[in-house]
């Protein structure tokens, strides 16, 4: 996929907050109140696997926050799984995490790497 056509995507799907789910708002909303994002990006990426139509069961979160300034890696990732326990204990199967200082990302080109294709279920 060209890089033009995900970063096409990944506007469409932050511009689609209107139509966001429970499980997308509720995710939305705890990181941006706890972590006082800078940058957010709650992408549901249910579509991509074998689930039923409106899921909401595999996310790809990228957030921007001074709260992950001198944490490795590792910890900005801890951080955020903790704050989304709940979510990750009642439906959500998966979370992606790009998780960077505001320093980071004006640094960065601020593409997002699309995530691969489910390889499991129906979609083989």
């Amino acid at each position: 996929m060209s890089i033009a056509l995900r970063s096409g995507i990944s506007n469409f799907c932050r511009n689609m907050c209107s139509m966001s789910g429970v499980v997308e708002n509720t995710i939305r909303s705890k990181l941006v109140s706890t972590l006082e994002a800078k940058h957010l990006d709650v992408i549901n990426e249910s579509y991509m696997h074998n689930v039923p139509k409106g899921a909401e069961t595999h996310f790809k979160v990228v957030v921007v926050s001074d709260k992950f300034d001198g944490l490795t890696l590792i910890k900005r990732h801890r951080l955020v799984n903790d704050i989304l326990k709940e979510e990750l204990q009642t439906g959500v199967h998966a979370l992606s995490i790009v998780a960077k200082t505001p320093k980071q990302w004006e640094e960065s080109d601020k593409i997002v790497e699309s995530s691969p294709n489910c390889k499991g279920g129906f979609g083989k």
